[in-house]
């Protein structure tokens, strides 16, 4: 497939794909090792409906379903979005939709508070502001292979703490107490994750993550800033400003990314589901030993 970067250290626009027609047999075998290799992919003008988008997303593996019993719920598209309903928007600043949004604008990876991690997200742009909302990636394995070795070692080897309520409690009290924040208790991950089709090594690391095992809280926490600050340094960004029909697949394994602003008075709506980690997507690679 033809592809054009994004960023000098990962990232590729994939051209001339139309993703409605991609099967395990046709074209899904090259996306997938191009996901492997740079993390981020980017089409544009695509035109994926709720089935499409699905149909797509199960390729990579069983689409994300955030209830206690999953096998007993269907899998349904999950729209990031300030819309409330089909009159009404969120434009406050404190309501609560919005609060969740602000909350996405912290550099994150999906998913580490559930007890099943993240493989990717699939994203699809539908409705779309004047001015900003752009989502900002970088590469967490680029910049583990850059860190400094001083860094590295503090690391290396330890286990994270993650937290749904930890990170929506940065934005406010009202973002952390949605019942659906709490379902979640805090889960532990490995500060690594390898690549398990090519080795490369990857910080596991999201503004879920409140601690490490076996240091104080506070000291934990002040060591995930430091990380989260080297990995996202400017020249590690890739923004991404959306125009309709952009899809945007990454690797949860190895990014960090976060929203940006925009006027909550106009619609914003992304259509997104996660994919859930499997064995062949090294998720015993993450596991910490018992």
């Amino acid at each position: 497939m033809r592809t054009t970067p994004l960023h000098d250290r990962f990232g590729v626009e994939i051209h001339d794909v139309d993703l409605r027609e991609v099967t395990a047999t046709n074209g899904y075998t090259e996306i997938r090792e191009a996901f492997e290799n740079h993390s981020l992919l980017f089409f544009r003008n695509q035109s994926l409906n709720d089935a499409s988008h699905l149909a797509f997303g199960r390729l990579f593996g069983p689409v994300e379903i955030r209830e206690k019993e999953p096998e007993k719920h269907e899998a349904v598209m999950s729209l990031v979005s300030n819309r409330l309903d089909d009159d009404t928007l969120a434009t406050q600043e404190e309501s609560r939709r919005v609060m969740q949004m602000k909350a996405n604008q912290l550099w994150h990876t999906d998913s580490t508070f559930l007890p099943w991690p993240a493989l990717a997200n699939i994203i699809a742009a539908r409705v779309l502001s004047s001015t900003g909302g752009q989502t900002e990636f970088v590469s967490t394995r680029a910049a583990w292979a850059d860190m400094p070795e001083d860094l590295r070692s503090r690391i290396r080897g330890r286990v994270l703490k993650h937290s749904y309520g930890h990170s929506r409690k940065r934005v406010s009290e009202t973002a952390a107490s949605e019942d659906f924040i709490a379902m979640w208790p805090p889960t532990v991950w490995n500060a690594i994750w390898p690549n398990p089709s090519h080795g490369a090594e990857a910080l596991y690391i999201a503004s879920h993550a409140y601690g490490v095992e076996g240091m104080p809280d506070d000291e934990g926490q002040a060591l995930i800033d430091e990380l989260t600050a080297f990995c996202t340094q400017p020249h590690y960004v890739y923004s991404h400003d959306y125009a309709v029909g952009d899809v945007l697949i990454w690797d949860e394994r190895a990014t960090m990314h976060r929203g940006r602003p925009w006027p909550y008075k106009e619609e914003r709506s992304l259509a997104s589901i996660c994919i859930t980690a499997g064995q062949a997507d090294g998720i015993e690679l993450v596991r910490p030993a018992a």
